[in-house]
């Protein structure tokens, strides 16, 4: 027998408008706005924007996770490095989250894990993307 397919739930919508050129706007209605160019010359592109909801998806849950274990952060920075497909369409072919944390009493046995499941477990926008894209990840706590 087949597995059954996950039950789902409806997302807000998301509003694109075209401002010109290649210009967007993007939001949730009635919530705050996006700029978008598709150049990613005036603003991030949109494949600029799927990295930074990686990132920002995957911090989310560390920031959470470390609060929990009573070692919130004071600092968080993520560098991402994408590979994209040579041909069209360029989709993500990988990704290297490189997390900065501070969080006064954490190790980094404690961060990495919490990076771990973030990335493995929580992030939705992670578990969205394609399958044979790797998305890996470093930790750096400061000296």
């Amino acid at each position: 027998m087949a597995n059954p397919s996950p039950e789902t739930i409806s997302h807000v919508p998301i509003e694109v408008q075209w401002v010109g050129g290649l210009s967007f706007e993007a939001g949730r209605p009635e919530g705050p706005r996006v700029h978008i160019d598709g150049n990613a010359q005036t603003a991030p592109g949109p494949f600029d924007l799927l990295l930074a909801a990686l990132a920002t998806c995957a911090s989310a849950d560390v920031v959470t996770i470390l609060e929990k274990q009573r070692t919130p952060v004071q600092v968080l920075q993520v560098r991402v490095e994408a590979t994209r497909v040579a041909s069209t369409p360029r989709r993500l072919a990988s990704a290297v989250l490189h997390f900065h944390i501070t969080a006064p009493g954490t190790t980094i046995e404690k961060a990495t894990r919490a990076v771990e499941l973030s990335v493995t477990k929580y992030c939705s926008v992670r578990s969205s993307l394609i399958a044979d894209a790797p998305v890996t990840w470093t930790v750096e706590l400061p000296q």
